[in-house]
């Protein structure tokens, strides 16, 4: 057996059944094929897909494209039943899951309308709860369809950036979206991955953050799938090092920047770090921040995807890790290194270089600047105007934690506080609490966290303090939101008649804590708005019902801080 000359420990493998299907990329399960269809009548295009990089999450589904235009017509992917029907504000818009006997459940977003029968179980209950998003979720009895039947149209509801069907494939009992490909619903891609560049790390320190020594490594294309370093000679290296990678997928030149399916890290032949994009947890996908090179993609926006992994890194698409990916050369010679990038067609591209290991005594660590923070501990950091609560599993990584108080802002109420700094991501929240300073007992309600950075936090006064649950390191202070939202008709003026409209609308918009809720009454009954969040825009759809002659429409808008705004308006219909 050939002996290798570098530290293998603590290998980890998740990959106890391993098939190779689909031009021998890796998957741990047999997936059906033919059992599902496109839910569109038109060829499957992608705009994106699945486990894309995001900039908060890995994408969950395919990205289908619609030709630009939104009301084309939606197909049950198979026979099922609807388990759930969604509005949300945001996120997914209007959504449709569909549960099969087959262990799977398909999930359509952003779709523009629903069929008729769904549609009379939505409205039934927006009006029955009084609000616009509503999620529920139906018996097996309720709405059964057979396979290409009509569940609705596409469109561009919710978070979408333009028309298109955002598509799925989960696992019933899990929850967890899979990769809708590997179900046979291929997108035509001929096209190897592109990679653009090599990060190497520097991990002798015990710390993985924005002040470890990191370089990037140029590549030059030198055939079809196959690259290599532009530097010719063999890269130095000494001690502890981790390697990343910055890599996509196209299906056509010029296409999309799509997300790959697997990378494999090889160093003489001896696999480091496997990643597959096989299966995701919704749960974990914020992870995403830890998976790449975060501090990297704060600074330059480009997205380096990491071989080794953070110690509180919850992600499970690591299916093959050795020593966390952490690597460590024992002998001073010439290395070969390999990565491996394919896509989910089985696509490949490969990169080799060399690394020349020279042994070293090891770098002294870096003096710590502040307190450490363990990854793994419930942690508490207090002075008589701050209070953090930091509890295990905010962490992806130990902190050299760093706070100061600074000058007060001009508009604040407290002191500006520097809580560590952006460029460290966290995974879950942690309790931010700031006592403020002059704050009027009548802004008490008012008062909320605010940062430098992003806007406003939210949070409420509690017993002396402004207490607010962040997923953020920043700059803060205490400010208060004393201003109502804004309502502007688009098409409504008082005493109009509103005869020939079968809508009426209104942009809405909030500067500071955003908006909380919304409520239209016609005659002081309460009627459906509906909400397009990213464009502001507002609207009622006039039911038939309506009896002919005058009415009076009331709007009632109010923000988190529970300032309010009124429109009123008689209108003849």
């Amino acid at each position: 057996m050939k002996k290798l000359s570098f530290l293998l420990l603590g290998v980890v493998s998740t990959l106890f059944n391993i098939k190779a299907q689909n031009k021998n990329i890796i998957t741990s399960r047999n997936y059906p094929q033919g059992y599902f269809r496109n839910p569109l009548n038109i060829a499957m295009d992608a705009s994106g897909t699945f486990a894309e990089l995001r900039s908060t999450h890995f994408h969950g589904g395919d990205d289908y494209r619609t030709q630009q235009k939104i009301g084309l017509p939606l197909h049950a992917a198979a026979e099922g039943f609807v388990s759930r029907v969604r509005v949300q504000i945001g996120g997914g818009g209007n959504a449709v899951y569909i549960d099969h006997p087959n262990g799977y459940t398909t999930a359509y977003l952003h779709m523009d309308s629903f069929n008729v029968q769904l549609t009379q179980i939505v409205r039934a209950e927006q009006y029955k709860q009084q609000r616009f998003d509503v999620d529920i979720t139906l018996s097996p009895d309720q709405v059964k369809l057979t396979k290409g039947q009509f569940i609705g149209n596409a469109g561009n509801t919710g978070g979408s950036g333009g028309p298109h069907l955002h598509f799925e494939i989960r696992d019933t009992k899990t929850q967890h979206p899979l990769n809708p490909q590997l179900f046979g619903l291929r997108f035509a891609d001929k096209f190897n991955p592109t990679i653009n560049s090599v990060m190497i790390y520097e991990l002798n320190d015990k710390l993985f953050n924005e002040f470890t020594p990191r370089k990037t490594l140029a590549v030059k294309s030198i055939g079809a799938g196959r690259y290599s370093l532009t530097q010719a000679t063999p890269i130095p290296v000494s001690g502890k090092f981790g390697l990343g990678i910055n890599t996509i997928d196209r299906h056509r030149a010029g296409g999309f920047q799509n997300g790959v399916y697997s990378i494999e890290l090889f160093v003489d032949g001896q696999v480091i770090s496997s990643v597959v994009f096989e299966e995701l947890d919704f749960n974990t996908t914020r992870a995403i921040h830890s998976y790449i090179d975060y501090p990297h993609w704060k600074r330059t926006k480009a997205k380096v995807q990491k071989s080794f992994k953070d110690p509180g890194n919850p992600l499970e698409i690591f299916k093959t890790l050795t020593n966390n990916g952490v690597i460590e050369l024992t002998e001073n010679k010439v290395y070969n290194v390999k990565y491996v990038v394919k896509d989910v067609a089985g696509n490949c591209s490969e990169l080799d270089f060399k690394v020349a290991n020279n042994s070293i005594a090891a770098k002294a660590a870096v003096p710590l600047k502040g307190k450490m923070l363990e990854y793994n501990t419930n942690h508490t950091f207090s002075t008589e105007s701050i209070k953090l609560e930091i509890p295990n599993g905010v962490l992806y990584e130990n902190l050299d934690f760093v706070y100061e108080e600074a000058t007060q802002l001009p508009t604040a109420y407290s002191a500006l506080h520097k809580v560590h700094n952006t460029l460290t991501p966290l995974f879950s929240s942690y309790s931010l609490s700031i006592k403020p300073t002059n704050l009027p007992p009548h802004l008490e309600s008012k008062a909320l966290i605010a940062s430098t950075d992003g806007g406003a936090e939210g949070g409420k006064f509690e017993k002396g303090w402004v207490i607010v649950n962040t997923r953020n390191f920043g700059n803060f202070y205490v400010a208060v939101d004393t201003i109502a939202p804004t309502i502007t008709p688009r098409n409504l003026v008082n005493g109009k008649n509103v005869a020939t409209q079968s809508k009426i609308d209104f942009t809405i918009s909030d500067n500071f804590s955003g908006i909380q809720s919304f409520n239209g009454y016609i005659d002081d009954k309460w009627v459906l708005m509906e909400y397009d969040s990213k464009n502001r825009h507002l609207w009622h759809r006039f039911d038939p019902s309506l009896s002919k002659g005058e009415h009076m429409f009331k709007l009632i808008v109010k923000d988190w801080k529970d300032n309010e705004r009124v429109y009123e308006a008689r209108f003849t219909k």
